[in-house]
């Protein structure tokens, strides 16, 4: 079995907070991340696949196919967005990373499936000092 990542980076802007919540309830819970006027990351972005090499290609997947797909599900869709106001994947979520992974994964599985991949990780640095993985399990 072998493992490919692509890595790509955007940039956008956030609000984590419950609209049920008072701003003094969110401030609590969600710190300064909750700040009505949004905060932004310039995050970076793993994707892992994988699979097994076909003999007569030497490869599981063809990277510049990997990175189209990557780009047209994920990047153009959330680069310098709001993730609460403009994606659509995110609509409903609380924009916190972990919900980011899992929208991802959500985003990209059916198509990289398509070329007889299987989706491995999302992995996703918010800072240099924070970052989540998620490998597709329900929680």
């Amino acid at each position: 079995m072998i493992y490919v990542t692509r890595r790509e980076r955007f940039s956008a802007a956030h609000r984590m907070y419950r609209e049920d919540w008072t701003d003094e309830k969110n401030l609590e819970v969600f710190g300064k991340c909750s700040n009505p006027n949004w905060h932004g990351h310039n995050y970076v972005l793993f994707v892992t696949v994988k699979g097994n090499p076909a003999k007569e290609l030497g490869f599981f997947i063809n990277i510049s196919k990997l990175k189209q797909i990557i780009k047209d599900r994920i990047i153009e869709k959330i680069d310098h967005k709001n993730l609460n106001t403009e994606v659509s994947f995110m609509q409903g979520k609380i924009a916190t990373t972990e919900n980011l992974a899992i929208a991802i994964w959500n985003e990209l599985k059916p198509e990289i499936e398509k070329e007889g991949a299987t989706l491995h990780r999302i992995r996703i640095s918010e800072t240099e000092n924070n970052s989540i993985e998620y490998y597709g399990e329900e929680y």
